[in-house]
């Protein structure tokens, strides 16, 4: 074996072992980048003005809660929105404000019936064949 051409070998495997980790590099920077823009794309806006109405969600561990208890509480009134995500929410019932944080809260798109709606029993319904 020739001490010159085993060097010149190893170098040569270096300088690719070198190449393959650069490229590597470069793979896993382009994957984390399409890999943020995919999650950030998907992130909802959640942009509260002074007086909408909001849910929030109550994180309080609860045993044995009920296969329907919802976990989301309210309405409330946002009252004021602060820097870093906090949103200060006004309870009208209790006539309170506290201050959570803006990832706990989504908007509240109320259930109003239209005044106008006709109520009557099933009982007083006209049947098939009545007229």
């Amino acid at each position: 074996m020739d001490l010159t051409q085993a060097r010149v070998a190893r170098k040569l495997q270096l300088e690719e072992l070198e190449c393959l980790r650069n490229e590597a590099y470069e793979n896993a920077q382009i994957y984390n980048e399409k890999t943020k823009a995919f999650h950030d794309h998907h992130i909802r806006k959640k942009d509260f003005q002074e007086g909408d109405e909001v849910l929030l969600y109550n994180s309080r561990l609860c045993f044995m809660p009920g296969k329907l208890y919802s976990r989301w509480e309210g309405p409330f009134k946002v009252k004021e929105i602060k820097p870093y995500g906090v949103v200060e929410l006004f309870d009208p019932k209790s006539e309170a404000t506290f201050k959570v944080d803006g990832h706990r809260v989504k908007k509240y798109h109320g259930y109003k019936l239209p005044k106008e709606l006709e109520v009557f029993l099933l009982a007083d319904a006209p049947r098939e064949g009545e007229a």
